[in-house]
């Protein structure tokens, strides 16, 4: 919006020519992680206090860590101070003609409204399950298939018309597999190795990291802070695909598809970015709020859409690797727990308690000890990812 404002404020006179610092994309990243972070800081509070009005507080498992017992009735949901900070910051600073900010804010906001649902019943409405597996994966799945098949248009398309054009044309030709080679799965750390999907390959893999992404910070979002440095860290390195991916001239140097319109993404990371920080504020060790599935199931789903744009799926999965062995840990106890049920009538388990981070408490980690390290842990994959740039 702001970017609109100032070029037509340079048509109206000369004397208005400092406004061509709007057109810089990093100038207007900075400002949109500034103006998120401080939004954030600014509504805590009340929104925090709204929270607890409202009796929104955490239920406890009382199966779990012990320690746990003291954070029940901390007000949840918080996730929607990062969802303003986010959406109000990027509406002001971003480019509103392009299509991929948009539609990862369609995914972001969806699938907070999803969280919001399921917290909501649970919290609210007293129901342990909140809203029911199905349910939930339906409606995830929903979104995600309605931005892969956009996705599959758009990478190589600077218009929604010839995203519709293409559709209807992939449609008329007998759903011809046929896809432009910058919508090929890249592997890292090679030059020219790449793999093509086809339209329905990269419909089935862009639905897979979108609700993928989306459960697995979803389930690292146990800890106090636990979720979210992760989360601004693996979105502000994405921020730098982004950028140099938009870029001719980098993305030409560096070797990767270049995909016009997708620099404008470093604003959304950065708004991203600032909220989480704003957030941390309140939710590190002792959290004063947590973010709850309306914030986890939101950021995830953003992540993932990111990372598909700027064709960089595999990247996602080693900078965001606490995510997946989040993920995996949970699938490897459910899975190994039904089968040895189911053969020796006795379930057992691989770790001591899942996800992952709960293993480590219950082998005498301290939660802030586990919260460090899983970000430091981090930190190392995200600069890794980074050097994949210019490795290659």
């Amino acid at each position: 919006m702001l970017l609109s404002l100032a070029q037509w404020l340079q048509t109206l006179s000369p004397e208005f020519g400092f406004f061509r610092v709007f057109t810089y994309i990093t100038f207007r990243a900075v400002m949109a992680a500034l103006t998120a972070l401080l939004i954030g800081l600014a509504f805590g509070p009340w929104v925090i206090r709204r929270l607890t009005e409202l009796k929104i507080g955490q239920p406890i498992r009382t199966d779990g860590i012990q320690a746990h017992l003291a954070k029940s009735g901390t007000p949840t949901m918080g996730g929607v101070l990062i969802l303003i900070g986010i959406g109000v910051s990027t509406l002001l600073w971003f480019d509103w003609s392009n299509r991929f900010v948009w539609i990862v804010m369609v995914v972001t906001l969806g699938f907070g409204a999803i969280g919001w649902a399921d917290d909501w019943r649970k919290v609210v409405g007293k129901d342990p399950e909140g809203m029911r597996s199905r349910e939930k994966y339906f409606w995830q799945s929903l979104i995600g298939l309605i931005a892969a098949l956009y996705l599959a248009f758009s990478v190589s398309e600077t218009s929604n018309l010839r995203v519709l054009e293409l559709f209807l044309r992939w449609v008329q030709s007998g759903f011809s597999n046929a896809l432009p080679p910058k919508a090929e799965l890249i592997v890292p750390f090679f030059k020219t190795i790449s793999y093509p999907l086809g339209v329905f390959g990269f419909i089935a893999l862009t639905y897979f990291v979108i609700v993928g992404a989306s459960n697995a910070v979803n389930l690292t979002d146990g800890l106090d802070g636990l979720a979210i440095m992760p989360v601004v860290m693996v979105g502000s390195a994405l921020g730098v695909f982004a950028y140099v991916t938009g870029n001719v001239v980098f993305s030409r140097y560096l070797l990767i598809p270049y995909i016009p319109g997708a620099g404008e993404l470093l604003i959304f990371c950065s708004a991203m970015a600032g909220a989480g920080l704003a957030f941390l504020w309140f939710n590190t060790h002792p959290a004063q709020v947590f973010m709850g599935d309306v914030g986890a199931l939101s950021l995830g789903g953003a992540l993932g859409t990111i990372a598909v744009i700027t064709r960089q799926e595999i990247l996602l999965g080693i900078m965001g690797g606490v995510f997946v062995a989040e993920a995996l840990s949970v699938m490897l106890q459910v899975g190994w727990f039904k089968y040895t049920k189911k053969k020796y009538g006795t379930g057992r388990r691989i770790l001591k308690m899942a996800p992952l981070h709960h293993h480590f408490e219950k082998s005498g980690w301290k939660e802030t000890q586990v919260v460090v390290r899983f970000w430091i842990i981090t930190m190392l994959l995200c600069l890794v990812g980074l050097a994949s740039l210019k490795l290659r």
